[in-house]
């Protein structure tokens, strides 16, 4: 107790705030994903599904449910970051895959083996490293401060390189390679999301900003960050499911976060120069607890299909069975592949 009550006590009042928002968060998100796909697979048994162009999840309840989840998540992770700085609310995202892994176990039969309980234990001590060595948050007293920010040349150019490679991505590489590679869809969400983090965090400091008394809402930098936010989020919608109708949960959930987190703790060093306010120790620090959530997805991520004990193959078959029964697989065939490149 004395060690938690200094922790705290270590703490600025708008960390504390922005950890308890980012946790909120992690929970909302983390059911988010389960609900979204198994509405993504009610519609697909009826419709044309997501990961090939269609949108009749439109007209699936479940997926709305799922996406009003995912909502309310996103607004606490919204609030987080007018509170707290991005590298210490982005990789509690961590949580969200714990509770996204342990629900599809229990609800979409992905089975978790005990690999993957040590993944998502590793996941908990390295987002707990971080929370502690975590920076204050950079006082700004304007979103014209935040501009200023966001419009110098080291993030302008980093600007330039996302959106550069995510026309690319989309022009090029979707159409061909968005069925078979997994990481075309998840990079250019993870690419646009980090844009949209940093434009998040400037909207949400310019409402904490006019709650107070200084309305921000009179400068055109808030609306402009306003449109950057609403952009950035629909094109990531759009691809995640893509990404979700089309692999398997266990999948995308991980390596979206590690991208994610990854592309937004850099954008967040770019912009707002969190580790000049920091020691060298406090940021190997942090960099050992990323490794360490990274490493524990990584265990989540690899030991996706296995089972505990020796009825591996029948329960596999059993899976396999109730794949095809549903006439739903998380892959896509390969004759399904042929067949869709014939005029």
């Amino acid at each position: 107790m004395v060690a938690v009550r200094r922790w705290t006590e270590g703490m600025s009042s708008d960390n504390v705030k922005g950890l308890v928002l980012a946790l909120s968060s992690s929970l909302f998100i983390g059911a988010s994903f389960i609900v979204k796909k198994k509405g993504l697979k009610k519609a697909g048994s009826s419709g044309i599904r997501a990961g090939v162009g269609g949108y009749s999840y439109l007209s699936e309840p479940l997926w709305w449910i799922g996406m009003i989840t995912m909502v309310v998540g996103e607004i606490a992770n919204f609030a987080a970051y007018a509170f707290a700085p991005a590298i210490l609310v982005t990789p509690l995202g961590a949580l969200s895959i714990i509770i996204s892994a342990f629900l599809a176990h229990i609800i979409l039969q992905e089975r978790l083996h005990t690999f993957g309980i040590l993944g998502c234990a590793l996941c908990v001590v390295g987002s707990t490293t971080i929370v502690l060595h975590a920076p204050p948050e950079r006082q700004i007293e304007s979103v014209t401060e935040v501009w200023n920010l966001a419009t110098e040349p080291g993030f302008l150019f980093y600007t330039a390189l996302v959106l550069t490679v995510v026309f690319i991505l989309i022009f090029r590489f979707v159409p061909q390679y968005g069925q078979t590679h997994i990481m075309v869809y998840i990079a250019v969400c993870s690419l646009v999301g980090s844009i949209s983090v940093m434009s998040v965090k400037a909207l949400g400091i310019a409402l904490k900003l006019t709650f107070s008394g200084m309305n921000q809402l009179v400068y055109p930098q808030t609306w402009a960050f306003t449109l950057v936010v609403v952009t950035c989020v629909l094109t990531q919608i759009n691809y995640l499911n893509k990404a979700l109708d089309t692999f398997n949960t266990a999948v995308v959930s991980p390596i979206y976060y590690v991208m994610f987190t990854s592309l937004t703790i850099l954008a967040s060093v770019i912009m707002f120069k969190d580790w000049d306010r920091q020691t060298p120790t406090q940021i190997i620090t942090e960099m050992c607890g990323f490794v360490t959530i990274l490493s524990g997805t990584f265990l989540l991520h690899k030991t996706k299909d296995m089972v505990d004990g020796p009825s591996l193959t029948s329960m596999s078959i059993r899976a396999l069975k109730h794949d095809e029964e549903d006439g739903f697989d998380e892959g896509i065939p390969l004759k399904r592949q042929d067949s869709s490149r014939i005029p």
